[in-house]
Formats: structure tokens, sequence, C-alpha cells
């Protein structure tokens, strides 16, 4: 119940990050800005802009590194859960298996032919 719960919020937390890196703007927007653009009028003013969104993606940004250590330790959790409980591992389940050697075709041998001399081209 609470892995579902800890996969939604990580899959939540993915999107709204891609959502709010690709509506900041680079390093060299400022630089118009300094020109008179007209960066005070936004909503967030001159300089607001930029730092919410970057604390807010860097807020963003440690809630998904948890919850990705969250989801590794469940998961190191269970698969020590599988090892306790004797079950056998995935890996060693899917051993080779050798062919038969009656499932191999073999050529029946037959003598060598001499090349006809027929076909031989002759340089004089």
């Amino acid at each position: 119940m609470i892995e579902t719960v800890v996969v939604i919020v990580h899959l939540l937390i993915a999107i709204a990050l891609v959502g709010l890196i690709l509506i900041q703007q680079g390093k060299g927007a400022e630089t118009g800005a300094s020109f008179g653009s007209g960066a005070s009028g936004t909503v967030f003013g001159s300089q607001g802009s930029a730092t919410f969104l970057s604390r807010l993606t860097a807020v963003l940004a440690t809630v998904f590194f948890l919850t990705s250590l969250g989801l590794a330790y469940y998961a190191s959790h269970k698969a020590g859960e599988i090892r306790d409980a004797g079950l056998p591992m995935p890996a060693l389940q899917s051993q080779p298996v050798a062919p038969v050697s009656e499932d191999i075709p073999v050529l029946e041998e037959q003598a060598p032919q001499a090349p006809a001399t027929d076909d031989v081209p002759v340089v004089d």
C-alpha cells in the first residue's frame, strides 16, 4: 500500500520537475532584461521568478531523491524477504540446457571427387 503511494508521488514529482525545468529561462535570457526588456512587469517581479522557480525545483529534486531512496529500500527489503523465505533465486532457475546429440543433424560423408578437366582453360 505505502509502496504504491510512494511510486505515485515519485511519478508526479518527476513530471513536475520536467515541467519546471522546461519553463525556466537560461542564463543568457538575463542579458535582455538589463537592456530594458520589461522584466519588472512579470508576475514574480524582475528577480522573483528565477529565485522562486529555482527554489521550487530544488525542493522537488530533493523529494524526488528521497522517494528514489525509499523505493530502493523497499526493493532491497522485498528481495531479502524472498531470499529468507527459501524461494529459488530467479537467476539460478534458468540453467542452460545442453543439446541432445540425436537432435544435431550429421551429414553423410562422401568420397571426394576429382575436378573435371573439361572446364579448365588451357594456356598455350
